[in-house]
């Protein structure tokens, strides 16, 4: 394959799963944007497959085979939401990497804005969603994590960024030496990153097909920046800790005057008894759970297991 050597060669990394209606549209509207508005530039687009179950594996391959400027990574199983498309990120060869979803809810019509931002001299460019056609209750939701999560983080958070954004290559080449096998680019992004430029615009609904984000995804990309940027779970746990220890001990001395003085006229009772074990019990459990989650967020990390493992590359050997 010739390459022009006076062109400047970008990437666009797209991550999917499952994502068989939307596969080969999203190809040929980022084609269609830099055939049409980036001319000047030479371009890779480069799949991730999180080992999808339906018909997505074999579009891949065919669009790979009519486009050889299309290459495609099929990982062995699915590794989660957040190490797929880092570790895609990290496989790409232009001057700069532009990620987006499969899904048309980043849009590709933004891409020449983000590359003229990057030719102005940004490295990094963030796509921030002003407004969205989500599920209002699900935007209500999201919006007040990214407030809580800014006012309890030492690092600064960016709300409404889910990764869709321009990376100059050199802060890929960080993101490759990082080396944290449960990386959450967000947050990576805004502790990391160099002087960014935000584009705001409105997030659409999804072209085709359903989401796979859950109650439980979403929980776990809460809980993986609440623990990755925050020390305030710790803080919390030790302060409610000496604060119920002191309620304790203070009504149980209370107690104990009161029935030493009125031996005969003051019952103890069982009921209050039972309701401050109760709180205590809750109170302890929450916090053993909140701990488990810093423990487990620590456990993984010492692990240190690769992000993917990867089945199969297409195109890649013509480079």
């Amino acid at each position: 394959m010739k390459v022009d050597k006076q062109k400047k060669k970008l990437s666009v990394m797209i991550p999917c799963y499952n994502e068989e209606e939307n596969v080969v549209q999203i190809y040929k509207a980022v084609k269609a944007q830099f055939e049409n508005n980036l001319p000047q530039y030479d371009y890779e687009i480069l799949f991730i497959d999180n080992n999808s179950t339906d018909n997505t594996r074999a579009l891949l391959r065919t669009v790979c085979k009519d486009d050889k400027k299309v290459k495609a990574i099929f990982n062995a199983k699915n590794f989660g939401q957040f190490n797929s498309p880092y570790h895609a990120m990290c496989q790409t060869t232009g001057e700069c990497t532009i990620c987006m979803c499969c899904d048309f809810q980043d849009p590709p019509e933004l891409i020449p804005q983000f590359v003229h931002e990057w030719e102005n001299g940004y490295k990094i460019v963030s796509g921030i969603k002003a407004k969205s056609k989500e599920n209002p209750f699900i935007r209500f939701l999201r919006t007040v994590y990214y407030k809580m999560i800014k006012k309890m983080s030492d690092v600064e958070q960016i709300e409404h960024f889910t990764g869709f954004g321009l990376y100059d290559k050199s802060f890929i080449k960080v993101l490759s030496d990082l080396n944290d096998p449960i990386p959450f680019l967000r947050g990576i992004v805004a502790e990391l990153g160099y002087k960014r430029k935000d584009i705001l615009y409105e997030q659409p609904k999804r072209a085709a097909g359903v989401t796979h984000n859950n109650w439980y995804t979403l929980y776990d990309a809460a809980m993986l920046s609440f623990t990755s940027y925050t020390k305030i779970g710790l803080r919390i746990a030790t302060i409610a800790g000496f604060i119920m220890s002191f309620c304790s001990f203070s009504i149980a001395l209370v107690y104990l005057i009161l029935k030493l003085l009125f031996w005969e006229s003051f019952p103890v009772g069982i009921v209050p008894l039972i309701i401050l074990v109760s709180i205590i019990g809750s109170v302890q459990l929450f916090f053993i759970g909140l701990l488990g989650e810093y423990i487990l967020n620590i456990n993984k990390r010492l692990m240190n297991r690769p992000l993917v493992i990867e089945e199969e590359r297409i195109n890649f050997d013509l480079e």
